[in-house]
């Protein structure tokens, strides 16, 4: 699948804002400013001015509903919330080279709030992928106890994992020691290190 540098970073961006939800790390992942800031400084947000505890909230509530979007049944739900998310967020396509980058577009009003930014680009990257068939990409990691949200963007579909050297390891090694087991074998730790670099590698 080919995306754009903007889009992958607006993916990236509503990726790792599911990813700060309590339910993901047992904790609220932007419980202060200072969370919020580091979040916009590590998916380098531009245009983003003074943020308060109103942007808190604001940004916890796009949260959500990126949230019913990655869970949304089929594409014309998942296409209602988008459309109402960046109508919301007062959408305004604008070409710009900020910062030495090549032209691309932003969606977001110029002023925009952090919370209306992300609704409106990252609303926008979704909704190519709604476009191009590729909605089932959004995913959860299959790891019992992660379920982090990720974009699969491997060329078969075939990511199953949030991490194939954490989750995907981990599942790897507990499955073939739950196979020999079964088999009646003792464990052999240089047979689970091959299985674990498998696993990495996948």
């Amino acid at each position: 699948m080919l995306i754009n540098h903007d889009t992958r970073c607006a993916l990236d961006s509503v990726v790792d804002l599911l990813n700060t939800a309590p339910a993901i790390e047992g904790r609220e992942g932007l419980a202060e400013v200072a969370d919020l800031r580091a979040f916009v400084e590590r998916n380098r947000v531009s245009e983003i001015g003074r943020l308060d505890r109103h942007d808190i909230t604001a940004v916890h509530a796009v949260r959500g509903r990126f949230t019913e979007v990655f869970a949304a049944p089929d594409d014309a739900t998942a296409s209602g919330m988008l459309n109402a998310m960046i109508a919301e967020a007062g959408t305004t396509p604008r070409l710009t080279d900020h910062d030495g980058y090549d032209w691309h577009v932003h969606y977001f009003a110029p002023g925009a709030s952090l919370s209306d930014h992300l609704a409106a680009d990252c609303g926008m990257a979704l909704a190519f992928l709604i476009v191009a068939g590729e909605r089932e990409r959004l995913r959860r990691c299959d790891a019992p106890d992660c379920r982090r949200a990720f974009v699969d963007l491997s060329r078969n579909r075939s990511r199953r994992y949030c991490d194939s050297r954490t989750c995907g390891n981990r599942l790897h090694v507990a499955a073939y020691r739950a196979r020999r087991r079964e088999a009646g074998d003792g464990a052999d730790s240089s047979a689970e290190g091959q299985v674990a670099g498998e696993a990495a590698a996948s």
